[in-house]
């Protein structure tokens, strides 16, 4: 917490910190290895119910994203987990120390799904009278719930309001005239309330999230809010540059607006094993912690547990739940940061229309991990008369990495000497993500780039430097030379192996 706060607000904050969860375990498909409790590499939602409790009770995460964003999902998950774990959940509940947090669809982009998210809402009393089964309590299991690409406090507001009076309220009603109530027939519905988590997403909204949350918890009463800022999505729309920047100025203002407010603002981050989609591993936990301190909640995402060895992954997540929330980087108020933020996500969409051709011809060869649908983003739809479309954030890495060409160096030349000698000093972190990309990076690609990614690529070998995988170098160069040869069917496996490598798949 800031040192500016009173006493009171410090303490009373702290409390409500150290409930709050700091290791959210997430379904994001990067990871290589195939976890021990899977039958099968493409892991199916039976598997994903003992992915929760390995991460609760093997690794020490204290939360698992339950998500229901472009994918199927086990609508059962909290009696699986209570029947077949008795002994761990007696001990530690669900909604208590430890949380199962939904993220749901947002009906404005998914209008298939759209119908989901009332589903999730009306069941969460279902997943409460199993809790109170199983505890002889009341104790819902699931008190907050995630909504993706959020811009408006209107959006929240509906989702609160529907459960209120759909399924709370209506629960007092009559079914019919005189008759008994929905609550007298079928039980008490819980919980009275449900938390709901802006996910936001796209750069407008991110370098002013203090609007829609300023709106959204006005007048409630709430002991906290919990804000979730994208960045490996960030990172796909705008470039690394730009997602790093704007994350950073997300979470100053954010700790202004909490101490305007003189509630906990806690905000999560959505990192990914990748240095272009947040650069968080078991060997960079302390470095990320770094760049991002006033973070609450990091996300764990499938590279981070299932590529790097359990007791390793155990350490760094204790580090996490160790390390005591401080101040931000302070960049809301840096003018000549906040300008380069436009100019770097404008070059970084112009190389990638260079390389979408070759980005697409590489997507279906990399290899799945779970079972999901198509994820609407800005590259996902035709957006003010462009019509490019473009794989999920993993896919995107993964296909760029496999060539040899990573795709943090991507919009890099946005910037001259001067101004990424600056940004290098005032933002930490994002120097050893550019140095990790250039690792990974084949030179002998550079002289076939189109001309504004080749200009990006020199710009980033002239200033940065970093020793070459050579492992991974050798890989790649055998999948550029499937592509020659036209031997794709051999792309899939050498794309793992490749990810292997470098310890993420994309």
């Amino acid at each position: 917490m800031n040192a500016a706060r009173s006493v009171g607000v410090v303490d009373a904050a702290y409390d409500i910190e150290a409930s709050v969860p700091r290791a959210m375990s997430t379904q994001h498909p990067d990871n290589v290895a195939t976890p021990i409790f899977s039958r099968d590499s493409l892991m199916s939602a039976e598997d994903e119910v003992r992915e929760a409790f390995y991460a609760f009770a093997h690794l020490g995460c204290d939360e698992q994203m339950w998500d229901f964003e472009g994918k199927e999902v086990d609508n059962f998950v909290v009696q699986k987990l209570l029947a077949s774990n008795e002994q761990y959940f007696r001990a530690n509940p669900l909604g208590e120390r430890l949380r199962l947090t939904p993220r749901v669809p947002n009906p404005r982009f998914e209008r298939v799904q759209a119908k989901g998210l009332l589903e999730v809402l009306h069941s969460l009393p279902r997943h409460a009278d199993a809790a109170r089964l199983f505890f002889g309590a009341s104790r819902p299991p699931i008190v907050e719930l995630i909504f993706p690409m959020t811009t408006s406090a209107i959006e929240l507001e509906r989702i609160r309001s529907y459960y209120l009076r759909n399924v709370v309220e209506a629960a007092n009603a009559p079914i019919v005239p005189g008759d008994i109530s929905v609550a007298t027939w079928c039980g008490a519905f819980e919980p009275a309330s449900v938390g709901v988590i802006p996910l936001i997403e796209d750069l407008p909204y991110l370098l002013q999230p203090e609007a829609i949350v300023a709106d959204y918890v006005a007048g409630k009463g709430l002991p906290y809010q919990r804000v979730f800022i994208a960045r490996s999505d960030p990172a796909l729309n705008y470039g690394l540059i730009a997602a790093v920047l704007a994350s950073l100025v997300a979470l100053d203002k954010l700790d202004s607006l909490e101490q305007h407010l003189g509630i906990p603002i806690l905000p999560i981050i959505g990192c990914g094993s990748a240095p272009f989609r947040g650069g968080l591993r078991p060997d960079s936990t302390e470095r990320v912690l770094a760049t991002y301190p006033s973070v609450q909640t990091f996300t764990l995402q499938s590279a981070f547990k299932y590529d790097y060895p359990a007791e390793q992954v155990r350490r760094a997540i204790e580090t996490l739940r160790a390390t005591r929330r401080g101040p931000p980087v302070k960049v809301a108020d840096d003018m000549r940061l906040l300008a380069l933020i436009p100019r770097a996500a404008d070059r970084y969409r112009a190389e990638v229309r260079e390389i979408a051709a070759l980005v697409n011809q590489m997507a279906p060869h990399v290899p799945r991990r779970r079972l999901r649908k198509l994820h609407i983003g800005l590259f996902g739809y035709s957006r003010e008369g462009e019509d490019m479309s473009l794989p999920r954030a993993i896919t995107f890495c993964a296909s760029l990495y496999s060539v040899g060409l990573p795709p943090e160096l991507l919009g890099f030349a946005a910037l001259d000497r001067g101004e990424w000698e600056y940004v290098r000093e005032r933002v930490p972190g994002l120097a050893c993500h550019i140095e990790e990309g250039l690792a990974l990076l084949d030179p002998e690609t550079e002289s076939r780039l189109p001309p504004l990614v080749a200009e990006s690529v020199r710009a980033a070998r002239e200033r940065c430097v970093a020793e070459s995988n050579e492992e991974h170098l050798e890989i790649v160069r055998q999948i550029r030379a499937r592509l020659g040869d036209g031997q794709m069917y051999l792309l899939p496996e050498l794309i793992a192996r490749a990810g292997g490598a470098r310890r993420f798949l994309g």
